[in-house]
């Protein structure tokens, strides 16, 4: 007597056609993506240093969220006045980004901008008003 299991045709059939079958080919890797600005405007620039022709550069150091959203926004390397400074941080808060991603999922991102406020060549009409009401206050 055989002292091997017997194997009922069918089940033996049914596994050498398995053993035949291909393996699955792997899934192709997800290509890396970069971060991605989507939404980022000028921050506002405060008008009393627009018409007193003031300007400067503010880099900021941003950190975005998984949701591309800036989760912290810092004075990197400040302009030297303190209300540009300000109008940068309060300007960058609300932009939106794509984010990062590796193998499909987002990643944190950190990056430094530099945020630069040029006084117009011509001054806008809006001053001439501003000035008047300096000149009416004393100040």
């Amino acid at each position: 007597m055989s002292t091997l299991p017997r194997i009922a045709p069918f089940t033996a059939i049914v596994l050498a056609l398995a053993a035949c079958q291909p393996a699955q080919p792997p899934a192709p890797p997800v290509p890396t993506t970069e971060l991605l600005a989507v939404d980022t405007p000028p921050p506002s620039y405060p008008e009393e240093l627009l018409c007193d022709n003031v300007g400067g550069q503010v880099v900021l150091q941003l950190s975005i969220g998984t949701d591309g959203r800036p989760a912290s926004v810092e004075v990197f390397r400040g302009s030297g006045v303190a209300a540009l400074d300000k109008a940068a941080l309060e300007g960058v808060r609300g932009w939106r980004f794509k984010p990062a991603t590796r193998d499909g999922q987002p990643l944190t991102s950190k990056l430094q901008v530099p945020v630069n406020f040029h006084p117009p060549q011509v001054r806008p009409q809006s001053c001439f008003a501003l000035d008047e009401q300096r000149r009416r206050s004393g100040g």
